[in-house]
């Protein structure tokens, strides 16, 4: 899911409210005169807003009385906006106030996207049926009849700059959906279709080209969308904003627009830059035959991550994703890309006719996880360590056994059937890999929730295959899902993948490339890790890790960039700076699409986990800004953000709830509604 972030970074300052009153005394004639109460200090006093002005009306003519309103007009085709008087009356609607200005504006055009702004208010008047006295508009009102679609800069996650005419009056979370429909349709969630772009190079097919002719994107280069941009030179990258510390990367999340209100009400002017990003870490099945542009920008956004540090990884892993930056960047300027497709991959409609074609025919199938109620288990020596004060850092070996989302120890295994030593339930705890393939080091930390804050262990495996399937199960037990789970396999092929990536070949080609190596290696690492190598080191590194993508086609090396990407320890995490109820310090808050993480701001160490499907409620004490959040078993938590306005992180706990409703049917209709319901929340 896409949303818009602010450019300058900075959260929209929060309207204040007025409160208007018209005195009405109960006599045949009175003066009339609009007053106000003024409610800053504790006792009403009155307070005129206008010069005084007197009437004589009888109670009957009060009904039928009018009054000048001034209506500032943007007029098509000039820089300066006109005023224009009105004589109206209360009881008049704003649908016929907007014909009376039409009328005595005397222009002939398609006044059809104007509407009425409030200025003071700051707010649309779209409810063309009500009238000005539901409203509240008086005289003092100051009104600009402007349309409601207007020009937008938005700057891609490919950090290039489009310009569309996007809606200013629908809230955000509208005009982010047109905005996609605009940039990514059609066939983004169709895979029975014609595809739309070449599995190979992304480029558009001949037939989306008409569609592109006929959208707001006519006059730039389509291309833009769906292929990489050449990388900045490091210059560049070190005049960037790279966080180097938690509370730097709170700062990151602190100018996501409300999605419940309009660009306009939030302060967005005509032609402003905006950033457009994937808020949102839940992505539907990415298909390289429809999703070109998707995947492209989702490979941007992770590339920019990784080059600026806003998440960690280690110099092992930031060679991979430097080699498949180069990979990517070489493919991307070639005139040519060769057809790398293997014909072993077969479309799923395909798969799945054959799966039926062969249960039909009384064939079976090599498919033990079709059968749900025979769940698997893994049962294996590893090497186990819990971290204590004073004691050097020592594995023991024990005879394990992974059963559903658990796992049991025991000290051999002749003593399985009894008792195990102990017994870990990994619902909702974190997996963090750590790895060195160079240093044959394959373990698995994991940090288990417990009453008075987490539980931490280390498991060691012998290998990669041994690695890969614990591992998996890991991550799907703190989801809480079993190895019958359909994701397990792929899971597993996807860490074997990862690992392989890693592994360093023989340099013997590696010394005759780096002369012929035609981009600067500084642009495919972060700053900071280019500091740590000569350049030559850095190439010969680069060209290593190299060999192990070099066959890969465009579209799948960006799908491994991105598989990479998902599986590093932060992944998925906005970071925000909060003081917790009863607490007398600060403490980071790490929001991900399953789960609240505490984590010390200090030493970056989690203190606590709470799962969204242990939650029974939330809520926002609007006044004091303070989100409180009541799980299952009696625990309760409410703290305040520091970093950012609460209504980001009351959006983003709604919005990862909202997603998690969301079946993978690709014909399901997006329920704005319920979206609003989770997220909107009262000013």
């Amino acid at each position: 899911m896409l949303n818009l972030i602010l450019s300058t970074g900075n959260p929209a300052e929060f309207l204040k409210k007025r409160l208007k009153w018209k005195k009405v005394l109960p006599c045949r004639t009175y003066w009339q005169a609009p007053v106000s109460f003024s409610l800053s200090d504790p006792c009403l006093t009155f307070c005129r807003q206008t010069p005084a002005f007197a009437t004589m009306l009888s109670s009957t003519d009060f009904a039928s009385a009018s009054w000048e309103l001034v209506v500032r007009v943007d007029h098509p085709n000039e820089e300066e906006q006109k005023d224009v008087t009105l004589r109206v009356a209360g009881d008049l609607h704003v649908g016929g106030l907007m014909l009376k200005l039409v009328e005595q504006i005397n222009i002939s055009q398609d006044w059809s996207d104007f509407a009425l702004w409030w200025e003071q208010k700051h707010c649309w008047l779209l409810k063309t049926h009500w009238t000005l006295d539901k409203y509240g508009v008086q005289a003092d009102a100051k009104l600009l009849f402007t349309p409601q679609h207007k020009m937008l800069r938005l700057r891609l996650p490919n950090v290039k700059t489009v310009r569309l005419r996007v809606s200013f009056s629908a809230v955000v979370f509208k005009a982010v959906s047109d905005i996609c429909k605009i940039l990514i349709s059609p066939g983004l969630y169709s895979r029975t279709m014609t595809p739309t772009y070449d599995p190979i190079n992304g480029t558009p097919a001949s037939s989306t080209m008409t569609w592109f002719s006929d959208s707001p994107l006519t006059e730039q280069n389509c291309s833009i969308l769906a292929f990489s941009q050449p990388p900045q030179s490091p210059e560049a990258l070190a005049d960037m904003y790279q966080p180097r510390s938690l509370v730097d990367k709170t700062k990151l999340n602190a100018g996501w627009l409300d999605s419940s209100r309009s660009l306009m009400e939030q302060g967005i002017q005509e032609d402003e830059q905006l950033l457009l990003r994937f808020k949102y870490y839940t992505f539907f099945d990415l298909n390289p035959k429809y999703d070109a542009v998707r995947i492209n920008q989702l490979y941007e956004q992770a590339r920019w991550a990784i080059l600026l540090e806003e998440i960690d990884c280690t110099e092992e892993e930031m060679m991979i994703f430097a080699a498949l930056q180069y990979h990517i960047s070489k493919l991307s300027l070639s005139a040519e890309t060769q057809d790398f497709t293997h014909e072993s991959e077969v479309d799923e409609v395909e798969a799945a006719l054959s799966n039926l074609e062969v249960t039909l025919e009384g064939g079976k199938m090599d498919n033990t996880l079709e059968d749900i109620t025979d769940i698997p288990q893994l049962a294996d020596n590893l090497k186990l360590f819990r971290p204590k004060k004073l004691i050097l850092k020592a594995f023991k070996q024990y005879w394990f056994i992974f059963k559903d989302t658990s796992i049991a120890y025991f000290k051999n295994k002749e003593l399985e059937q009894g008792e195990p030593v102990e017994k870990l339930n990994l619902r909702g705890c974190e997996v963090v890999p750590d790895v060195n393939v160079a240093g044959r080091k394959f373990g698995i930390k994991l940090l288990i929730p417990v009453a008075d804050g987490m539980n931490e262990v280390y498991l060691r495996c012998d290998h990669e295959n041994q690695y890969a399937q614990w591992m998996a199960a890991c991550i799907l037990a703190s989801k809480g899902k079993t190895m019958a789970d359909s994701s397990y396999q792929p899971e597993v092929l996807n860490i074997l993948s990862f690992l392989r990536m890693k592994n360093r070949n023989s340099a013997s080609q590696v010394a005759s490339n780096i002369e012929t190596m035609d981009i600067n290696p500084e642009c495919f690492v972060s700053p900071r890790c280019a500091k740590k190598h000569k350049s030559k080191q850095l190439a010969a590194r680069i060209l290593e890790a190299h060999q192990n993508v070099a066959q890969m086609p465009l579209v799948e090396a960006k799908l491994r960039f991105i598989q990479a990407w998902q599986s590093l320890p932060e992944f998925g995490l906005t970071y925000y700076l909060v003081r917790f109820k009863g607490s007398k310090k600060d403490d980071i808050l790490g929001v991900s699409y399953n789960r609240l993480i505490r984590i010390d701001a200090t030493t970056g160490i989690p203190i606590t986990t709470w799962r969204f499907t242990n939650m029974k409620q939330w809520n926002v004490n609007w006044e004091i800004r303070q989100v409180a959040i009541e799980f299952d078993q009696n625990v309760s938590i409410a703290f305040t953000c520091l970093s950012a306005d609460c209504k980001i992180v009351h959006e983003y706990i709604g919005g990862y709830i909202f997603l998690s409703t969301r079946s993978k049917d690709q014909n399901e209709t997006l329920d704005e509604d319920l979206f609003h319901k989770l997220t909107g929340g009262q000013d």
